[in-house]
C-alpha cells in the first residue's frame, strides 16, 4: 500500500467520523450532549483539514504520486 493510499484512507476514515460525530448531535434531544458532539465534530474537522494539508504536501513533494 503506498503514501498516497494510506492518506487517502485516513482522510476518508477521518471524515466518517466527522460525519457521525455531526449526525449524533443532530439526533440527540440532551443539549449536553449535542453540544459534546458537535464540538468533537468541529475538531475533527481540524484534523481532517490537517491530514488535508498534508496529503497536498506529499503530492508536491513527491510528483510521481500526482497522477490522479
Amino acid at each position: 500500500m503506498t503514501v498516497q493510499t494510506q492518506m487517502q484512507q485516513a482522510i476518508a476514515s477521518a471524515q466518517s467520523v466527522e460525519a457521525s460525530l455531526t449526525q449524533f448531535s443532530l439526533e440527540t434531544e440532551n443539549q449536553q450532549a449535542k453540544q459534546l458532539y458537535s464540538q468533537l465534530a468541529q475538531q475533527q474537522r481540524g484534523i481532517v483539514t490537517q491530514l488535508e494539508g498534508r496529503y497536498q504536501q506529499i503530492l508536491q513533494q513527491e510528483p510521481q504520486f500526482n497522477q490522479n
